[in-house]
C-alpha cells in the first residue's frame, strides 16, 4: 500500500475519498436479485408478504457478528430461512441459498457509466483514496478487477464507515477533516460521518439503496455537501466545494 504524500499546498480540499460499491460499480442490483430469488425459494414453504423485511432484521442484527457483504448476507439468509420455515426447509434448498451467495461473490465488476473518466479527472487535480467497507477478500477482488486501483494513493477496506473510522484514517493520512472530501452514494456511510467531523461531501445517489444505508439523518453540515445527478458532474462539484473550503 502506497504511503500518502504531503497534503496539497493550499487551504482548500487536500484529499478526496471515494466509496466503491454503487459509487464506482454496480453492487446493490446483484444483492436485490439474490434476495428476490431467496424469497421465491421460501415461497415454497410459507405464504408471507414480509419475507424481505424479516430477512433484513436478521441482517441488521448480524452485522456485529458477520460484517457487511455477501458472506454476511448468506449466513443471515440461512438463519432466517430455518426460523421462518420452522426448520422445515430442505437441505437442497439450503444449498440453493448458499449458491446465491457464491453467485454474488462471482458477479462481474461493472463500472458505472463515466466512472473511469470522473475519477481520473478528480485524481488529476487532487490526491484520491478509496475507502470501502465489506468482506476483505471480495472487496480486494473487485478493486483489482475494476482496473481503477492505480488511480488511488491508498485503498482502505474497513469494517465500518463511521466518524471514528474516518477520524482514524484521516489521522493516518495526515489530513485534517476540514480539508477532506468524501464521494459516495450512501448518506449514512459516505457523507454524514464526514460532515460530522467537519469535512465535505459529494453525494452521488444510486437508483437502488440497501435499507440499512437508506436510514440517515443529516443534522448539520448541509452547506458542506453537494448532491449531483450523476458522476459526470463530480469534478465541478469538487472544485466548488474546494473553493468554499479555501474561503
Amino acid at each position: 500500500m502506497a504511503t500518502m504524500d504531503a497534503p496539497r499546498a493550499c487551504t482548500g480540499i487536500a484529499l478526496v475519498g471515494f466509496d466503491a460499491d454503487d459509487t464506482l460499480w454496480r453492487s446493490q442490483d446483484y444483492f436485490d436479485d439474490a434476495q428476490a430469488q431467496y424469497e421465491r425459494i421460501l415461497a415454497g414453504y410459507v405464504d408471507l408478504d414480509d419475507v424481505g423485511q424479516r430477512l433484513y432484521a436478521y441482517e441488521e442484527r448480524n452485522i456485529a457478528f458477520f460484517g457487511y457483504g455477501a458472506k454476511g448476507m448468506a449466513l443471515s439468509m440461512v438463519e432466517a430461512a430455518v426460523d421462518i420455515t420452522g426448520a422445515s426447509i430442505s437441505a437442497q434448498d439450503i444449498g440453493r441459498i448458499v449458491g446465491l451467495a457464491k453467485a454474488l461473490l462471482r458477479h462481474p465488476v461493472e463500472l458505472l457509466d463515466g466512472v473511469r473518466e470522473a475519477v481520473a479527472a478528480v485524481a488529476n487535480e487532487y490526491p484520491v483514496v478509496l475507502i470501502t467497507k465489506g468482506d476483505l477478500f471480495h472487496q480486494e477482488a473487485k478493486v483489482r478487477e475494476s482496473g481503477l486501483a492505480r488511480l488511488f494513493r491508498r485503498i482502505e477496506i474497513v469494517s465500518e464507515k463511521d466518524p471514528a473510522t474516518y477520524a482514524r484514517l484521516l489521522e493516518e493520512f495526515g489530513v485534517p477533516a476540514q480539508r477532506f472530501l468524501m464521494v459516495g452514494n450512501s448518506l449514512r456511510s459516505d457523507i454524514v460521518p464526514v460532515l460530522e467531523l467537519g469535512g465535505w461531501g459529494v453525494h452521488v445517489p444510486y437508483h437502488r439503496t440497501w435499507q440499512h444505508e437508506a436510514t440517515a439523518t443529516l443534522d448539520g453540515g448541509a452547506e458542506r455537501m453537494r448532491t449531483v445527478p450523476d458522476i459526470g458532474a463530480l469534478a465541478a462539484a469538487v472544485r466548488e466545494l474546494d473553493a468554499l473550503a479555501a474561503a
